[in-house]
C-alpha cells in the first residue's frame, strides 16, 4: 500500500506535464501529517509568475485534495 508521500507524488506526477508545458516545474519539498498541508517549490516560468497561486490552489491542492484526504491544503515555499 502506498505511503501519503508516495500518493502525493503519484498525484504530482499527473500535474507535472501541464505545467511543464508552460515552463515551470513543481517539486515535493514536504508533507506535515498532523496539519495535512503540503509544501511544494514552485520553479522554472512558475517563479513569480501571477498566475502561479491559482495554478498552486486552483489546480494542485484541488486534485491533492480529491486524491489523498490527508491533505488539507498546499503552499510554497
Amino acid at each position: 500500500m502506498a505511503t501519503t508521500v508516495e500518493k502525493i507524488e503519484e498525484v504530482l506526477g499527473m500535474v507535472r506535464p501541464a505545467i511543464l508545458m508552460d515552463g515551470g516545474d513543481v517539486e515535493f519539498v514536504d508533507f506535515d501529517e498532523s496539519e495535512g498541508l503540503v509544501t511544494l517549490r514552485l520553479m522554472g516560468h512558475c517563479v513569480g509568475c501571477p498566475m502561479s497561486r491559482a495554478t498552486l490552489k486552483n489546480g494542485i491542492e484541488s486534485r491533492l485534495r480529491m486524491a489523498v484526504p490527508e491533505v488539507r491544503s498546499v503552499e510554497a515555499v
